[in-house]
């Protein structure tokens, strides 16, 4: 018998493969439309939506639709499931979160809807401490607690080659592309209150992805803490850094290294390389 409580998150989580099974999350795809055929991430690959990004094809993202939750709840409900804990990327970055909360208006059992703030690992994080304490017959309230704490600990932090993706995308602002292309820089972000924001500009690339590995030591600290290395068409670099990272880090448990799907990638760009710190609860 499963869980009293069902845990439902979506695709911009990019938990590594099997995990969701393992672990009884439910995902709920966005989508993405390449050369104005929309499909469901993960039915298109992230190397055929990086080669469109380096070839500037028009991208575009969406939410997913209010009755793909509707469907999710329900067939929680036909499971077994009493009350389902729904936790999602940032509501300041998409819709995800208001067309889940819409579908739990009408759904047969109790739905809580979280808005992680946050995204990538930062989310799959929060689902996967959210799953653990529902396989642990934790309450409703204990599985939301779980992973709303879970995400306001962890720490995002990305690398980019421009910051062209994001502007087009509308989320972050053109002042800060237009200083980063002036001077040449390799800038780097974080995600604050919710939004991608610029933290640091570097010269280099190699002095960006030096500073983004002491940015993650630091927050790391002496804390017992989860990796996630994510990346856009930069697989070898990522390995490196998290080689680097579990020898740097001295509490450091779970290392996932991945690579991020198209609807994330559509706004970071390929070259991408995120770093993110998840204190254990």
């Amino acid at each position: 018998m499963g869980s009293a409580v069902a845990v439902v998150t979506d695709s911009t989580a990019y938990l590594p493969a099997g995990f969701a099974d393992r672990h009884g999350l439910t995902i709920v795809p966005l989508q993405i439309a390449v050369g104005g055929v929309t499909r469901d991430e993960g039915d298109i690959g992230t190397a055929e939506a990086a080669q469109a990004l380096k070839e500037w094809h028009p991208i575009t993202t969406s939410r997913p639709a209010p009755e793909r939750f509707a469907d999710t709840y329900q067939a929680a409900a036909d499971s077994g499931a009493r009350e389902i804990v729904s936790i999602h990327l940032s509501a300041a970055l998409s819709g995800t979160v208001a067309a889940a909360r819409l579908a739990a208006e009408a759904a047969p059992v109790p739905v809580r809807v979280i808005d992680s703030g946050t995204l990538g690992m930062g989310l799959g994080f929060a689902a996967l401490s959210a799953a653990a304490t529902a396989m642990s017959g934790g309450t409703a309230d204990q599985v939301a607690d779980a992973a709303a704490r879970r995400a306001e600990l962890t720490r995002s932090l990305i690398c980019v080659d421009t910051l062209e993706h994001l502007r087009r995308g509308g989320r972050i602002g053109a002042a800060a592309t237009l200083l980063g292309s002036a001077l040449m820089v390799k800038p780097l972000l974080d995600i604050r209150d919710g939004r991608i924001a610029p933290l640091e500009k570097v010269r280099t690339s190699s002095r960006a992805l030096a500073r983004l590995e002491e940015l993650a030591v630091a927050e790391a600290g002496d804390r017992r803490v989860d990796l996630g290395v994510q990346h856009l068409a930069a697989a070898s670099r990522a390995e490196s850094l998290a080689a680097r990272l579990r020898e740097r880090i001295p509490h450091v448990e779970d290392v996932y290294v991945g690579e991020v799907g198209p609807v994330i990638g559509a706004h970071v760009g390929p070259g991408m390389l995120g770093v993110v710190v998840a204190p254990q609860l």
